[in-house]
């Protein structure tokens, strides 16, 4: 039997545009003599759904366009596709997530998703109606398949944030499987290749046979898709690795998964195992972290129908990190960088901008906003009475610069970015309505000590970000000499503590934790407000963190 994995980028919503993608996987695997074709998790709606699904009439035209799939599908292929269905009960849930196996133009079976996740981004017990592992088998050319859908086959004690009270895999039907498929849209965090690993291993364990894993690409709002698709033999190796960040398919024999011979490396795999210093796992990590952005921010844009982006770049690091993502992914001909300096903003600030504009092949606008700030603080001072420079006047800078960011995005259609890190919004060391103002926070989910190493990362051939942006003191630049570690802990132990609190939910141990942690508490309602933050850790700020303003817990 011949077998195609297909990893594609689908468009949430976007029914035609996902139908037409996977019939052109279809027509070239039925020219490829392919058996079976296996695309990922929701690939015909879209990964993450939400409460789209609040809209019923959303599900009937994605069902329309399934019907149009398999009416145009090759013939005498079969192929198993991602999608929403309909709970047939008159009860519970209206939906289900589900995987249609199609042969030879018609629906054969329906399987659907056990296990819904409702941790971090996810909340699919919402709308979908639980299903049962045991009915998803189906036979082909003599094999016995087992069908599960993602998190399926994470209720495993490895991963802790997802563990479920029973693990389906420990009830499956005492049958023999032949072949188990999970079709997958798993999100990417720097953690989630050694998890899925743990994973794969667990279950290929539990069900002596070898097992193929889809997953989507791409990225929706806040969420990065990976890729990262995978063969797997029942050993528990690792065979074959589709490519991470980038679509791909892959066509092979179903007796290449019976190999027990060492498995041949896959590219990522084999930069791990020669990884054996701290130093080249940084920059590994790195590269993931790199690719994961760049494909972030590439969709975001394309799936809201923005081409164009723009963003305050003071000399910084942060800005300028958060620039040269943006031209990679956009091109540097769509990326507006804009400098704002009043009086408070040194001139080697706005030569190191420049020189990082130049350096992609750009201008840099300059807007001084010295008069305008300038005529704010008198009228402000005056009507409240203010005698002395304090937090009033720093922040009146940034949100008079925001007002003219945002002026730029009703003229040129472009979109803003917020260019704040994870340290910096963990602790509130950030202005609302004024450096927070955008449409997406591209490096929110990185501490300080992270920015650094993805500048140094995007620097590793060449100086593309000067090197003075990345030896220069940080500054927010609102008051003569200025330093971010006036109001701030050291940066490295900072984020150690941001690490600690934020990421782990660890108990305050120390002083910096404790101040970290009356930071995070007190500075809760900015983070309401913030732009979606591109999500590449297991615990970022946005969708995935749910956290009161109002309480009195005591913490």
């Amino acid at each position: 039997m011949k077998i195609c994995a297909v990893q594609f980028n689908p468009t949430l919503g976007d029914f035609k545009f996902n139908q037409d993608q996977m019939l052109k996987y279809l027509k070239q695997a039925a020219k490829d003599k392919v058996d079976l074709v296996i695309f990922s998790e929701c690939a015909l709606f879209g990964y993450y759904p939400a409460d789209l699904l609040e809209r019923e009439s959303i599900v009937d035209e994605q069902l329309k366009a399934f019907r149009s799939l398999v009416k145009n599908a090759p013939p005498k292929l079969s192929f198993l596709v991602g999608l929403v269905t309909k709970n047939p009960k008159s009860q519970g849930k209206k939906f289900l997530n589900s995987v249609a196996l199609v042969q030879n133009k018609k629906v054969i079976k329906i399987f659907a998703k056990t296990l819904l996740p409702t941790y971090d981004i996810f909340d699919e017990g919402r709308h979908f109606a639980t299903g049962d592992l045991n009915k998803n088998y189906f036979k082909l050319k003599g094999l016995n398949i087992l069908v599960s859908i993602c998190e399926d086959i994470w209720a495993w004690d490895t991963n802790k944030r997802s563990s479920y009270a029973e693990n389906p895999f420990l009830k499956l039907n005492q049958k023999k499987i032949d072949l188990h498929i999970n079709l997958s849209a798993s999100p990417f965090t720097i953690s989630k290749e050694k998890q899925r690993l743990n994973v794969f291993q667990n279950v290929t364990k539990s069900t002596k046979s070898p097992m193929i894993y889809v997953n989507q690409i791409g990225a929706q709002d806040e969420t990065i898709f990976d890729g990262s698709s995978v063969l797997i033999n029942k050993k528990g190796e690792v065979i074959y690795q589709l490519k991470s960040f980038l679509e791909d398919s892959y066509s092979f024999e179903f007796e290449t998964l019976l190999s027990t011979k060492t498995p041949a490396l896959s590219t990522n795999q084999h930069l791990t195992k020669k990884a054996t210093t701290a130093k080249k796992l940084t920059l590994l990590q790195n590269e993931k972290i790199h690719k994961a952005l760049v494909l972030g921010l590439k969709d975001f844009f394309s799936k809201t129908g923005f081409s164009k982006a723009h963003l305050g770049l003071s000399g910084g690091v942060d800005s300028a990190l958060v620039y040269a993502l943006a031209c990679e992914a956009l091109g540097s001909s769509n990326v507006t960088a804009i400098a704002l300096p009043t009086r408070f903003n040194p001139h080697l600030s706005y030569d190191l901008a420049q020189k990082l504009c130049r350096n992609f092949g750009s201008e840099l606008l300059l807007f001084p906003i010295e008069n305008l700030y300038a005529e704010f603080k008198q009228s402000i001072d005056g009507a409240f009475n203010i005698q002395k420079f304090g937090l009033v006047h720093e922040n009146l800078q940034a949100r008079i610069r925001a007002d003219i960011l945002m002026a730029f995005s009703n003229h040129s259609h472009s979109m803003l970015l917020a260019t704040s890190n994870k340290t910096e919004m963990a602790v509130g060391y950030t202005t609302l309505y004024g450096d927070m103002c955008g449409g997406l926070a591209p490096i929110g989910d990185l501490t300080k000590t992270q920015v650094y190493q993805l500048c140094d990362y995007i620097n590793r051939d060449n100086e593309i970000i000067p090197l003075k942006i990345l030896t220069r003191a940080p500054s927010a630049e609102l008051k003569d000499n200025q330093k971010d570690q006036d109001s701030l802990p050291e940066y490295k132990v900072l984020d150690q503590s941001v690490i600690k609190i934020v990421e782990k939910a660890e108990k305050a141990t120390n002083k910096i934790d404790k101040w970290t942690l009356e930071a995070l508490m007190r500075s809760e309602f900015k983070r309401w407000q913030a732009p979606p933050v591109l999500k590449v850790t297991d615990h970022a700020f946005g969708r995935g963190r749910r956290f009161p303003i109002a309480h009195k817990a005591h913490y």
